[in-house]
């Protein structure tokens, strides 16, 4: 497999303070490239998923503060889902999978309160 030439880096630094029992509970992330400034900004959850080259296995980690509260996990999983659904389809042209993970995506949404449900004809 051709390298490419790497001509810029970026780094992303996710802060997490825990208390006693190692739970979080403060958050802040930053990018060296962030438009909106290097400064850390606070965050209550984060999902991260790395696919390890080797093992190909994807490896993750989710974390979210007490100060989560269950509507906001919600939203946060609805629109996690509609990104993955578009990232999805970006990546592999698979239309037909990419619309059911929609359909679902939508369901879940509906289903959560996330976004409001329709109204029955």
């Amino acid at each position: 497999m051709a390298k490419h030439v790497i001509v810029k880096k970026s780094r992303i630094t996710i802060d997490v303070g825990l208390d006693g029992q190692n739970m979080p509970v403060e958050m802040k992330w930053s990018a060296s490239d962030n438009p909106a400034g290097q400064k850390p900004q606070d965050c209550k959850a984060m999902l991260l998923s790395l696919f390890d080259e080797t093992s190909k296995e994807t490896l993750k980690i989710d974390l979210w503060t007490r100060e989560m509260q269950v509507l906001e996990m919600d939203r946060m999983f609805y629109q996690t889902l509609r990104g993955l659904s578009d990232t999805y389809f970006r990546a592999t042209q698979n239309k037909e999978l990419a619309n059911q993970m929609q359909q679902f995506t939508f369901y879940f949404g509906q289903a959560t309160g996330a976004i409001p449900k329709e109204e029955e004809s």
